[in-house]
């Protein structure tokens, strides 16, 4: 757990109700990067030993604590595409996964160049709810023959229950901030 994240969380964030979250005055809209450094360290501390070669995300709300972690660790970062640009080549790799605050199926991509067989890749992420998002960048890792070695999220909502879906990864799991609840009476922290 890293005390400023948590402490930001319940100062600053807003339960919108419906298992929403309102983080984007410091994580996903405006970025407190400050706070995004002490979490790449955090995140760098608690995955040291896997040895990653390169930090994986999804784009947007990823990419900051993806970026951190990377640098505190000295490797690279690569974040799945939501859209395919014209430079992404068709072979490219893709998952499906289910977006709680689109309320749709949103397409993750990474071209073959930035993902390859072999690559020690740890998964970085804003949250973990359900589990569906990072579960796409696992099938993203399968299907380029990479081998993951660690799952880090900023925040937790433990009562989605995406930690189980994830832990047939066999890999280390771990998050700076968990919500046990979001109720009318406000955010639950652990």
């Amino acid at each position: 757990m890293l005390i400023e994240l948590v402490e930001k969380i319940r100062t600053e964030g807003k339960n919108l109700g419906n298992g929403i979250l309102k983080v984007d005055g410091f994580i996903n809209h405006r970025v407190d990067a400050a706070l995004m450094q002490q979490c790449g360290i955090a995140f760098a501390d608690l995955f040291r030993e896997t040895q990653p070669d390169l930090v994986l995300t999804a784009e947007i709300s990823g990419i900051a604590p993806a970026l951190m972690t990377a640098s505190a660790l000295q490797c690279k970062v690569v974040y799945a595409r939501k859209k395919r640009p014209v430079t992404m080549p068709e072979n490219a790799y893709m998952a499906l996964a289910p977006s709680h605050t689109k309320g749709s199926i949103t397409p993750l991509m990474v071209s073959p160049e930035f993902l390859g067989a072999g690559e020690r890749v740890l998964i970085i992420d804003d949250f973990l709810a359900s589990g569906q998002t990072i579960k796409g960048l696992v099938d993203l890792c399968d299907q380029a023959g990479a081998t993951l070695v660690g799952i880090g999220a900023l925040v937790e909502k433990t009562f989605e229950h995406g930690r189980k879906l994830l832990s047939e990864c066999d890999v280390p799991i771990h998050s700076l901030a968990q919500i046990t609840a979001l109720t009318e009476d406000g955010i639950e922290l652990a």
